[in-house]
């Protein structure tokens, strides 16, 4: 039997002891490190891994895929999960599975692996989204089963390996982090009263310490893909990573959220999407824009319904295809530029252009430029309001 494997790793306690317990059971690991934006992997991580057992360990950077295939479709989609969450982690677990099949693939791997809990999404992405694109690898989950039932088991099980685990920063939060946003949960944030103590977060300023005065910044869009900050064009990697560096001096992207979580539980969370928040609302302003008033209202159901699928890992699916026909077809006039102010915790658009705008001055102004024709609002109210004549009577 082909027992080798390929280990979504992050370099971390819980993936670490999951290359030892596999090899132990007579895998043969292959550790796959994914670079999402959280950082480059660490040569200390990737030793870490072939110290615990791993045959081989797989290094790519995935930053302008991420953006490109899965970021940029659910910008153009308005998806935020629950009003609040833009999605950042779900987002990359689709990729990151998705280059495990082609790995387990090319490597002839009959499974791949996680190190994910059993009562956290990410274990319903990782695997659902391996199912659907091949139904014939098998999947293990060692956390769901292995015999540690603490952090401190894992971290005995570590030394003895002699596994170069650092538990000396240890945190009690657990973090995931790629480039368009941070997740954050445990320790103080399970108790839903408490507010998110200072060192929660990890880049951005409260608005109490952010800069004094506001930035103004000026994004592009190209058919509802942000192209430019203050009318220089950037790739997309480098345009998230300005917007989050200058969001995160003006304490934009917090939230605070008591989400539902795909396994019926309801889950503490705290989020940073600097770069995100500043661009959602860019987008959906120059929607507001381009867009009439029947596509805008179908579009929010639409929006809601794409940031639950992503969000329940369900990425690859007919439906999700489905509705990135329709969204595409959205996007051809979602072009132009938006200006926002950035202040003390505010992200506030303040100015739009577009050359495919539906605002017409010469309409909308009560200056003596009106061209509106106000008589024939009589008539249009008149047959606007025909279905409903007399309909209290008899109430």
């Amino acid at each position: 039997m082909n027992k080798k494997v390929v280990l979504a790793y992050s370099g971390g306690l819980d993936t670490s002891v999951c290359v030892k317990w596999l090899a132990d059971r007579g895998y043969e690991v292959i550790a796959f490190m994914a670079n999402v934006g959280q950082g480059d992997p660490s040569a200390a991580a990737v030793r870490r891994a072939k110290v615990a057992g791993a045959a081989k360990v797989i290094v790519k950077d995935l930053r302008e895929e991420f953006l490109r295939d899965y970021v940029w479709p659910a910008l153009a989609a308005d998806a935020v999960y629950e009003g609040k969450y833009l999605l950042a982690t779900a987002l990359s677990r689709p990729l990151i599975a998705r280059h495990m099949v082609d790995m387990a693939h090319a490597e002839k791997a009959s499974a791949v692996a996680h190190g994910c809990t059993g009562k956290g999404n990410d274990q319903v992405r990782f695997e659902v989204t391996a199912r659907i694109l091949d139904p014939g690898l098998k999947i293990i989950a060692p956390v769901r089963i292995w015999e540690f039932r603490s952090r401190e088991q894992e971290i005995d099980y570590a030394r003895r390996h002699r596994i170069p685990i650092d538990v000396s920063k240890r945190s009690s939060y657990s973090i995931d982090q790629n480039l368009w946003g941070t997740s954050i949960e445990s320790g103080v944030l399970e108790n839903p009263w408490i507010e998110p103590p200072a060192d929660t977060f990890r880049s951005i300023r409260s608005p109490q310490h952010a800069l004094a005065k506001p930035a103004y910044v000026v994004i592009g869009f190209s058919r509802g893909v942000p192209v430019s900050v203050n009318g220089k064009a950037l790739g997309a990697v480098a345009l998230v990573q300005r917007l989050n560096a200058l969001g995160a001096q003006h304490a934009i992207g917090r939230a605070d959220i008591l989400e539902s979580r795909v396994v019926g539980i309801k889950s503490r969370e705290v989020y940073e999407a600097p770069g995100g928040t500043i661009l959602f609302e860019a987008h959906q302003d120059l929607e507001r824009a381009v867009l009439d008033r029947q596509v805008l209202a179908y579009k929010r159901g639409v929006a809601a319904k794409y940031a639950e699928l992503i969000y329940e890992g369900l990425w690859f699916t007919p439906l999700k295809a489905a509705l990135d026909a329709f969204i595409r077809q959205t996007q051809r006039r979602v072009s132009g530029r938006v200006r926002l102010k950035l202040y003390k915790g505010t992200c506030q658009v303040v100015g739009r252009q577009s050359p495919h705008s539906l605002y017409r001055e010469r309409l909308a102004t009560y200056s003596a430029k009106d061209q509106f024709d106000q008589r024939s609002a009589e008539g249009f109210i008149k047959l606007f309001g025909l279905a409903y004549e007399g309909a209290k009577k008899g109430t």
